[in-house]
């Protein structure tokens, strides 16, 4: 990968009573911030035409595109050629038939659910008593509960970036990380890739899996 796409939800999933999520910070911890603001978004809801050139135009070029052999390039690679060549419709289209239902969804996307086998179990409070710590909450326009991978990636985001350092810092994102991700992500990317018609959601289940097991190695290290 080159420059991150910095791609915050339209409607963002958490909401805190007093600081936001700043530009503050080391530079490879907001390109981590960064990437899971983007994987927050592509779950949340299909991308538009915007975003998916703005993922085409951060492909490296020339001299740059030479060190694109490491694991996480490769598949930021497999979501921009998917990026390139299907239109925010085919998108949609595939968002909808597999994430959105009436009933239940191809594929669910909430943590309780892998974690307890059954929706709004107990992982869903004890994200919600974890959030209440950190002062945050879903937004009122948000429908998904805060299980849902977006949510929690949004949850990540704050604690890499956001302003109040009491709340963002790295003891924080490894607890709230291994407690409420890390249990179940490998397993939702599972679930993805047993759909051979979710060829557009492929390649962001295996960003999302790549990406979230070097934070579990990185938090390994601490």
């Amino acid at each position: 990968m080159s420059e991150p796409i910095k791609a915050p939800i339209n409607e963002p999933t958490m909401e805190h009573t007093s600081t936001e999520i700043g530009d503050v910070g080391l530079p490879e911890d907001l390109a981590r911030a960064d990437l899971y603001g983007l994987i927050a978004r592509l779950f949340h809801q299909a991308p538009d035409q915007e975003l998916l050139d703005q993922i085409v135009a951060s492909i490296p070029q020339g001299e740059e595109a030479q060190n694109t052999d490491a694991p996480l390039s490769k598949v930021w690679q497999s979501v921009a050629a998917a990026a390139k060549s299907h239109s925010a419709k085919e998108w949609q289209d595939e968002f909808d038939l597999n994430f959105i239902s009436v009933g239940r969804p191809n594929v669910i996307l909430n943590g309780s659910y892998y974690m307890a086998g059954h929706l709004n179990e107990r992982p869903l409070v004890n994200i919600r008593n974890a959030l209440a710590k950190f002062g945050l909450e879903a937004a009122e326009q948000i429908t998904e509960t805060e299980d849902h991978i977006s949510a929690l990636c949004e949850v990540m985001r704050y604690l890499i970036a956001g302003d109040d350092v009491e709340i963002s810092n790295l003891t924080n994102q490894q607890i709230f990380f291994n407690d409420h991700i890390r249990p179940w992500y490998d397993e939702l990317c599972d679930a993805i890739d047993a759909i051979p018609e979710l060829l557009l959601y492929q390649p962001v289940a295996a960003l999302t899996r790549e990406f979230l097991a070097i934070e579990g190695q990185s938090f390994d290290m601490l």
